[in-house]
């Protein structure tokens, strides 16, 4: 078995430009188009640093002719990942530990924030996928705060948000949305999930929920009973455009498949090409966010995702 993470990096810096189209079953375009974005730029820079260095080291063992075929040859033949392809080879950018496969490999010394911590507001936002197995969900929370905190250098977030899944808020009036939402979540699973969660803030300190995110695509405005209960109990209504599920299972497989747009790490059969292979299981996805609040602007914002293949 597998552990995979896939990583966005920073998509303000350096993310990838596209139109998000209506709806929000779109929403998921950021994370994908940013996934494929950084898998492709790591691919670019570990190959050329590598190509650039078995040119070197042949170049100065057999002079420089010799040097520049040492490079031709690498490019098409060692950082190849199957015949007439021109993927580097997965280990080339990517990185395994333990069980872990990093897609790509995270330079962690260069990661963090830029200011003091104290300069920022940072939220994350946890989405529990449909089918990660619930009780795995403590682990879950572990492996993405983890993950976050040593992107930005920090030991500590601001706003923590649970999205999950199967729970949307939709309708096109009021009396619908209320008819749909009822129906929706399993409170045992979720409230089980929230005492993870309040352990995170303190130990044995009761949190109640502050923040409640909702989407009002099809809705004009909240419903009635949701505005009041929020009133009365202090929770902030956010508008929020995440999908409710923001990584179905075979996004990853094309993410990481030799398609057209595929980064080349999973095994095909009839390229004759090796790599990993077994069913995929989305567990969890991750958004930071790092907000300045003096200068009003979002510095670093990006994406994890957790998965593991079973091999078949």
């Amino acid at each position: 078995m597998t552990k995979l993470i896939l990583s966005t990096a920073n998509i303000i810096s350096g993310g990838p430009s596209f139109l998000r189209k209506p709806g929000t079953f779109r929403s998921n375009l950021e994370l994908t188009n940013s996934l494929r974005s950084n898998f492709l730029a790591a691919q670019q820079d570990y190959s050329d640093a590598l190509t650039q260095s078995d040119g070197n080291a042949n170049g100065n063992a057999n002079g420089q002719t010799n040097g520049a075929n040492g490079t031709s040859n690498g490019a098409n033949g060692k950082h190849a990942n199957g015949p007439g392809s021109r993927r580097p080879a997965a280990d080339i950018w990517t990185e395994r530990d333990g069980s872990a496969l990093y897609v790509p490999r995270i330079s962690w010394p260069v990661a963090g924030l830029q200011e003091d911590r104290s300069s920022y507001d940072i939220t994350v936002k946890l989405f529990f996928l449909p089918d990660a197995p619930v009780h795995e969900r403590e682990r879950y929370v572990m492996e993405a705060l983890a993950l976050v905190q040593k992107e930005l250098s920090i030991a500590t977030i601001d706003l923590l948000i649970a999205s999950f899944p199967g729970m949307s808020f939709e309708g096109d009036c009021e009396w619908d949305a209320d008819k749909k939402n009822a129906s929706q979540g399993n409170l045992e699973e979720e409230v089980a999930t929230w005492a993870i969660l309040e352990e995170l803030y303190h130990q044995g300190v009761s949190v109640r929920p502050i923040v409640d995110q909702i989407n009002v695509r099809d809705c004009c405005n909240v419903p009635p009973p949701l505005a009041k209960l929020a009133a009365d109990e202090n929770i902030e209504l956010y508008v929020h455009a995440d999908c409710t599920d923001i990584l179905p299972s075979g996004t990853i497989r094309d993410l990481l498949g030799h398609g057209a747009q595929g980064a080349g790490v999973l095994s095909d059969a009839d390229e004759g090409v090796a790599g990993l292979h077994g069913d995929i299981i989305p567990q969890w996805v991750v958004k930071y966010t790092a907000f300045v609040k003096y200068r009003g602007v979002i510095e670093n914002k990006g994406y994890f995702a957790g998965a593991e293949i079973i091999d078949g």
